[in-house]
């Protein structure tokens, strides 16, 4: 699936619904956004029908809407588990829920601009802005749409395209975990300071460079992370840093085996 130059997107939640296209540019100039050519225009068609707009309930996009829920719940698992293997079962649930949430898929179809290739009912359109519902629906029908046209392997690329910025900024931006604010409470808790973080190494090209940071806390210097910029890469390390505090402070609390078995023997 190669991609193409998108045309500027028209519409996003919250504001007005866009100029009604000619049907003859509807289906080209959504395979346009999309970066994507469908070989069944009638799956695409269907794929863009909200139910207000369908013959009967069948003819929707709701069907297709079931399916790609679950598609883009199975490629974003894969992606995170294939690119975090240090993250927990909670922390990668934590981060598929932001991702694969209504908002999320809302905001990645308005970005695309999909509200101008829509089909619905004149009395949907009555309404002075375009309910998120609506845009959410339709960016998971289109991913079921793809699936079925063109096979895993081609709707995997889509997603991955579309969300792999998402999942970076759930990450950095600390919607699963905030794990600089949480090193910055734990080291001023527990240690009277601030962390700082460290450029270890970056590599790559510039225009894809990654950066390798580690975590500072009272010249103790923890395990350090990459990132695909520094921000995230400061993030990652201080989950490194919280995990390594925290393991070490639940074993200084565990009481000294010996210790009893000493005390024991006196009794």
């Amino acid at each position: 699936m190669d991609q193409v130059q998108r045309a500027e997107p028209i519409a996003t939640p919250g504001t007005p619904w866009p100029r009604r296209l000619p049907e003859e540019e509807r289906l080209p100039g959504c395979e346009e956004r999309l970066g994507y050519q469908f070989q069944s225009e009638d799956l695409l068609r269907s794929a863009l029908t909200h139910a207000s707009g369908a013959l009967h309930r069948l003819a929707s996009n709701e069907r297709l809407e079931f399916l790609g829920d679950s598609l883009l719940g199975a490629v974003v698992c894969e992606l995170l588990y294939r690119n975090y293997p240090d993250f927990l079962e909670g922390e990668l649930t934590r981060i598929k829920s932001a991702v694969v949430s209504r908002q999320t898929c809302a905001r990645i179809s308005a970005k695309l601009g999909l509200a101008d290739f829509v089909i619905v009912g004149k009395g949907v359109t009555n309404t002075p802005t375009i309910p998120t519902s609506i845009l959410a629906d339709l960016f998971e029908s289109l991913i079921a749409a793809i699936y079925l046209d063109g096979g895993y392997q081609v709707t995997k690329e889509f997603i991955e395209r579309q969300l792999a910025e998402e999942v970076k900024a759930t990450i950095a931006n600390g919607d699963g975990d905030n794990y600089k604010s949480l090193l910055q409470q734990y080291s001023q808790r527990h240690h009277g300071c601030t962390p700082d973080y460290e450029l270890v190494k970056e590599r790559g090209p510039d225009h894809a460079k990654e950066f390798l940071i580690q975590a500072v806390v009272e010249q103790r210097q923890f395990e350090p992370a990459w990132g695909q910029n520094k921000k995230e890469a400061e993030q990652l390390a201080a989950r490194n840093a919280l995990i390594d505090m925290e393991q070490r402070a639940a074993e200084e609390e565990q009481p000294d085996s010996s210790d009893n078995t000493h005390q024991q023997e006196i009794e």
